[in-house]
């Protein structure tokens, strides 16, 4: 059989094939994903669902010049392999290797810089406006996916570009997921027009675009001939295309949700490659998930809310045993805060759980909706801290700066499994303010973390091991890293607890009574646990010395959690050399 795939670097050699030889490119396409994400892993069921709709567009449209962006990302594998990086495509999500997500810095080709959902109708149909003011004949195509046109954003631009004439295309891919299955009720209605019960009243059509569809989206001469007829309309336009996520693979279209992102399996079988040791600590979004259970089967005020997670957030072993209480948002985190919000001020426990990059969509909701009426929300932050190969738009590293400006919101970092359990408990016992509780990614490190319950002193930090000169603050799980750092060194150290309030008695007791302090958190220095400690120390006119570590002011890249921490000089080893270092000084000066 013919390789076509081995042919093509650019889009300009996919317009060079017949169309009756697309359907077998295809087939290699696919086969290429598998063969790589098999044993390198990454995002694998949506890049699956849109080979042929990758195609397809490429070779309707003249991309570059044609601006076409992907909402999110995650489908964007077989674009990136068209698009002049197929021979360095083994090292997506690599360490110094290209992103899991479009890029601009990385391709022309990549037109807008993704990772969030919903932002791809309202940057198309800025780029689309644009052109006009600069008299540029250009075609600008949004692909968002049936869960990110739900949220609030999408509906923003479909909102403003219906009343606009720009060139704009946006392309539905209806696969009724997104990581976990679409919720809602645009999600039923979507169900409805695929069946053909929606005879009148089509809401794109009400909001002023050209609506075609719904169509076969792996059907690639249908595809090809609609996208040909689109080009010929002006203004808005939208077309509704029918996929399968996973694609191609049988594992991956029967187990959608496992298969999103399904770490290294058979690339022939598909199934799972399981990974060593069996005997391991929990997740912490196990924690959580475990924990709200236990909690909310005796307290009935306890309310589990996720914007579309409940996978990823554990929040899913709530809404298994407690549906009526356990509440799937869709991809909606202002949503989220706001009706967390509204349920605090009737008297329920909400526990919103949101991953940290996330919760920066609701930034102004836990300002204006939630700490200036200091109601008693627990919001749950995963993935907290540098969180791996998903890169610069996933880190959690700026919750704890750009939370700790908030008037009323406390701020809780656990070192271990057991404090997430025990800040849950105390907080469901009753508070009269907001908490933010940050956790990162992966596994604690404790294996008997089951312990029964005990109260945490709000604001209060604890010392986990006395020493020599130096005070070392962690802050949250950076807690034992220091600990092996320090091992065999004379040195403090304190775990700090609460980022807000401060721990004013202790730092008291550690700014006079040791020569230098170090802090260390997960997170950007920059206003963040460190700059806590400094204004601390520049308010009460203390001098010792004060070494912050944490991340640099800089949007940290993708790697393994590991080799990060190496770079940035967080890893056990880094910082116990600092340590030492600061030893020496004082013992030679």
């Amino acid at each position: 059989m013919k390789k076509f795939l081995e042919h093509i670097d650019l889009p300009q050699d996919l317009r060079q094939l017949k169309a009756e030889d697309l359907p077998l490119l295809a087939k290699e396409l696919r086969e290429f994903i598998i063969n790589i994400v098999a044993t390198k892993e990454g995002h694998l069921g949506a890049s699956l669902g849109v080979v042929e709709l990758t195609i397809a567009l490429h070779y309707v449209f003249n991309t570059p010049e044609d601006l076409l962006i992907w909402d999110v990302g995650h489908q964007a594998y077989g674009h990136k392999i068209l698009t002049g990086r197929k021979s360095i495509f083994e090292t997506n999500r690599q360490l110094n290797g290209i992103s899991g997500f479009p890029k601009r810095s990385e391709s022309e080709y990549d037109t807008f810089g993704v990772g969030h959902s919903s932002t791809s109708i309202s940057a198309t149909l800025g780029m689309a406006i644009a052109s006009q003011l600069k008299s540029e004949d250009k075609h600008h195509i949004a692909v968002i996916g049936d869960a990110s046109i739900a949220s609030g954003m999408a509906f923003e631009g479909l909102n403003h570009a219906g009343v606009t004439d720009a060139n704009l295309l946006v392309i539905l891919n209806d696969n009724a997921i997104g990581i976990d299955p679409s919720v809602g009720a645009l999600k039923q209605y979507l169900t409805n027009v695929k069946e053909g019960t929606q005879k009148q009243d089509n809401i794109f059509e009400a909001l002023n675009f050209e609506y075609s569809g719904p169509i076969d989206g792996h059907d690639l001469s249908l595809l090809i001939s609609e996208l040909k007829r689109l080009k010929t309309i002006s203004g808005p336009k939208f077309l509704h295309v029918i996929t399968t996520k996973g694609k191609g693979l049988e594992q991956a279209e029967k187990n959608q949700v496992k298969y999103h992102a399904p770490g290294k399996f058979n690339a022939n079988t598909g199934e799972l490659i399981p990974k060593s040791g069996s005997n391991q600590p929990p997740k912490y979004q196990d924690v959580f998930g475990e924990t709200i259970v236990e909690l909310a089967l005796k307290n009935k005020k306890i309310i589990g809310i996720t914007p579309a997670m409940p996978t990823g957030s554990s929040l899913k072993y709530m809404m298994e045993k407690i549906p009526e209480r356990a509440f799937d948002v869709g991809i909606a985190e202002q949503h989220a805060v706001t009706l967390a919000a509204g349920m605090a001020t009737q008297g329920m426990i909400p526990f919103c759980n949101i991953y940290s990059t996330f919760l920066q969509r609701a930034y102004d909701q836990v300002i204006h909706d939630v700490a200036l009426q200091n109601l008693p929300v627990v919001f749950c932050l995963d993935r907290a801290g540098v969180v791996g190969e998903d890169g610069a738009t996933h880190h959690g590293v700026f919750d704890l700066a750009y939370l700790n400006c908030i008037p009323n919101l406390v701020i809780f970092a656990p070192r271990s499994a057991i404090a997430l359990r025990n800040i849950m408990y105390t907080v469901q016992l009753g508070i009269d303010f907001p908490i933010a509780i940050r956790y990162p990614r992966g596994r604690g490190h404790l294996l008997d973390w089951k312990k029964p319950f005990e109260k945490i002193k709000i604001g209060k930090g604890t010392y986990l091991k006395k020493g020599k000169q130096i005070a070392v603050l962690s802050i949250g799980t950076m807690a034992k890293t220091v600990e092996d750092a320090i091992v065999n060194l004379d040195v403090s150290h304190y775990d700090m607890q609460f980022l807000k309030p401060l721990d004013e008695d202790l730092l008291y007791e550690v700014f006079t009574n040791y020569s230098a302090v170090v802090t260390i958190e997960d997170g950007t220095t920059l206003g963040g646990f460190g700059s806590s400690i400094l204004a601390y120390a520049n308010r009460y006119n203390f001098k010792q010395q004060i070494t912050v570590l944490g991340l640099p002011d800089t949007f940290v890249e993708h790697g393994s959690v590991n080799q990060l921490h190496e770079l940035f000089q967080l890893d056990a080893k880094s910082i116990k050399n600092k340590i030492e270092d600061l030893i020496f000084v004082f013992n030679n000066s």
